[in-house]
């Protein structure tokens, strides 16, 4: 390519007459040519700002992008917005996406779910599958616009139709739940199929649901484990605690104890205090894992922290028998009490009995101790 800054004006062979103006006027444009050259050194986006400037929405919303990124200027989320709405405003759908995502997200501009929800149906309204689920979602979670269930069936269907994965999955857990529309489990099955087929770790947790109970479909325990299986290795916490229960009893699986605990520990991991509870038990009995009583201490607090009874009272019961954990009698009548006030029926009675026989063992200052301990307590999010 030819440095154009190694160029220079001179006359052409054999014309002698080229006056002083030519020159001048060769040096001007040349010297405009090497401004937008080094122009385009300085700002690479100098040819999109231009175009942006003269009104294409495209380049807005391409330059919109830019400083959202940090792309070749540097990050600024409020121009950001600037951009993407003069490109919005224009009709621009993928401006209409990012200056509804923006306002979702607070970045630019101040959070505000009905701005949101307003580009977002823009942007449907022209097609947009990713727009068409996002307006779905707002309609059934009354963010942004009036709870509807009816107009998300619309919103997710539009999307599912032209094969949107995520609104496949939500329009399938419509129909299985009647929820703006007729329920129908052999039309959820099939939406949730689409979906799983896609990936969707959702509708493969919903898939296999429906295989264990039988719903839309013949009940097949192997096959719900297989879909099970699918959405756990996505890393879904429900799908995990399902899995691990399919394993622990044998059902569609060759019972397993060493994979249950595995997944338990999948979805404890994640703070799911149902698998917390069951991974503490396996500790305790010693299937799957090596018996340790304190390591079964340790997970049953966590889920019992939560407000898990059955740990409550499992932990409670360490803390009287003093195995896993420092023996603790004013400790175990607070577990067991806490237990027994979330129970009801056979459970509420077993624990009650537990709590009546430990305080049999205690002190009046120890009782009254451990009921206000009771009292003072508050479950802990999921850890």
């Amino acid at each position: 390519m030819t440095d154009e800054s190694q160029l220079q004006v001179r006359p052409k062979d054999g014309d002698s007459s080229l006056s002083l103006s030519e020159v001048r006027s060769g040096l001007i444009a040349r010297g405009l040519r090497d401004a937008e050259a080094i122009a385009r050194q300085v700002d690479p986006l100098s040819e999109t700002r231009r175009l942006a400037e003269q009104g294409d929405a495209d380049a807005q919303d391409r330059l919109g992008y830019a400083y959202y990124c940090g792309h070749g200027v540097p990050q600024d989320y409020a121009e950001a917005a600037k951009w993407y709405r003069k490109a919005a405003e224009q009709g621009q759908a993928n401006a209409q996406h990012n200056l509804g995502a923006v306002y979702d997200r607070g970045e630019g501009v101040p959070q505000d779910y009905a701005e949101t929800a307003k580009w977002f149906r823009k942007a449907a309204e022209q097609g947009q599958a990713d727009d068409q689920d996002n307006i779905g979602d707002a309609y059934y979670y009354g963010q942004g616009v009036p709870q509807d269930y009816a107009e998300a069936a619309k919103w997710f269907r539009n999307a599912a139709e032209q094969g949107h994965a995520s609104a496949q999955s939500s329009l399938g857990y419509m129909c299985d739940k009647g929820q703006g529309v007729p329920q129908d489990y052999a039309e959820a099955v099939k939406w949730f199929r689409l979906a799983a087929e896609q990936g969707n770790a959702y509708a493969q947790f919903n898939l296999g649901a429906s295989y264990n109970e039988g719903q839309g479909v013949p009940q097949d325990h192997a096959e719900a484990a297989r879909w099970y299986r699918k959405a756990a290795e996505q890393g879904r916490a429900g799908a995990q605690v399902h899995l691990a229960y399919m394993y622990h009893e044998g059902h569609g699986v060759p019972q397993d104890h060493a994979e249950a605990a595995h997944w338990y520990r999948e979805a404890a991991d994640q703070g799911i205090a149902n698998a917390q509870y069951n991974l503490g038990a396996m500790y305790g009995d010693g299937r799957g894992v090596s018996q340790d009583y304190a390591e079964a201490a340790r997970w049953w607090r966590k889920a019992a922290e939560q407000g898990d009874e059955d740990a409550q009272f499992h932990l409670g019961c360490r803390y009287a028998s003093g195995e896993g954990v420092p023996q603790d009698l004013t400790q175990a009548h607070m577990w067991v009490n806490l237990a027994a006030s979330r129970a009801s029926g056979d459970a509420h009675r077993k624990y009650a009995r537990e709590r009546d026989l430990l305080a049999g063992k205690m002190t009046a200052h120890q009782i009254e101790g451990a009921q206000r301990l009771a009292r003072e307590w508050r479950p802990k999010a999921s850890q």
